[in-house]
């Protein structure tokens, strides 16, 4: 059962919230939240924007294809993610957004912090993904404020770990499954997330599977206006393992379905090693080596 979770009550620490939120967390790995300050009509527009990019001619989407860049900011084609390597390249769209560092930050050079790359259609894109990103960056921290109460640490353990975020927003487009689809083919492949926290906002559409304790898969979905959030192998290591990344899966389904996560993660050089452990691990050295992983373009050449 994943638990659901009013985040107001949660900021107010009501024993009913820590409780459904120390369950999520050390247990099966998810929850939804809901009572945010998004609202479902903030999500619909939000999905409605990156709904309209995904439309476009694959010629303008090339503009800002992030192969050319090194980096992971602009638009994914499918197959250019590949989370399992046992299975196919993932059959998906994405476009991938992050964190705007101060001019002459001498960060701006690693390819955690590139450079935010906008497509000139639809005209309001980046203000309306920018924007978003902002406030979903505050609810993310709100809910780890409220993880970090429910597991025993204080209540702003994590805050000074996000002065930088490699905070990174996607929008996700999963076309309907193929008939051709075989065993190996997903719209993304059974993975954890690398990170810390996932805020993922959904159209409603199924599609999301998280892996049982049992070994089966359980659907999850949420409208519009209520989130889907789950840990990441950082937070996992971070916590000694009391936090839990969970394995999970988009197989896809006959019809298209759109997501936007929001991979909430530290600063690059926070220490996540647990507590006492004697060699440091650097939030973005773990992360540029999963990215380098899982991303086609970025991947070492033998």
């Amino acid at each position: 059962m994943i638990p659901a979770i009013d985040l107001v009550a949660l900021n107010s620490a009501t024993p009913e919230a820590l409780d459904a939120m120390r369950d999520a967390a050390t247990g099966v790995g998810f929850a939804t939240v809901h009572n945010t300050a998004l609202s479902a009509s903030r999500v619909r527009a939000v999905i409605e924007t990156y709904r309209t990019f995904f439309k476009l001619p694959e010629s303008e989407k090339r503009t800002v294809d992030m192969a050319q860049t090194g980096a992971n900011r602009g638009w994914g084609a499918s197959g250019s993610e590949q989370v399992d390597p046992d299975a196919n390249p993932d059959y998906k769209q994405y476009y991938d957004s992050g964190f705007v560092l101060p001019e002459g930050d001498p960060r701006s050079a690693m390819a955690v912090y590139a450079p935010n790359r906008w497509p000139a259609q639809p005209a309001d894109f980046e203000a309306v993904v920018s924007a978003y990103y902002t406030d979903a960056c505050a609810v993310a921290m709100d809910v780890l404020r409220g993880v970090a109460q429910a597991i025993g640490a204080p209540r702003d353990a994590f805050d000074d770990a996000f002065e930088a975020p490699m905070a990174l927003l996607r929008g996700n487009y999963y076309p309907a499954r193929p008939p051709w689809a075989g065993a190996k083919d997903f719209g993304i492949a059974t993975h954890t997330d690398y990170g810390c926290l996932t805020l993922l906002a959904t159209d409603g559409s199924p599609g999301l599977e998280v892996r049982t304790h049992g070994g089966g898969w359980s659907p999850v979905s949420a409208d519009p206006g209520v989130f889907v959030i789950n840990f990441g192998e950082m937070m996992e290591v971070w916590t000694g393992g009391r936090v839990r990344a969970t394995p999970h899966r988009v197989v896809g389904t006959p019809n298209e379905r759109i997501s936007v996560p929001l991979f909430f993660n530290p600063s690059y050089d926070t220490n996540v090693a647990p507590a006492g452990a004697e060699t440091p691990v650097l939030a973005g050295t773990h992360l540029a080596a999963r990215f380098a992983q899982t991303y086609t373009h970025l991947r070492t050449k033998d």
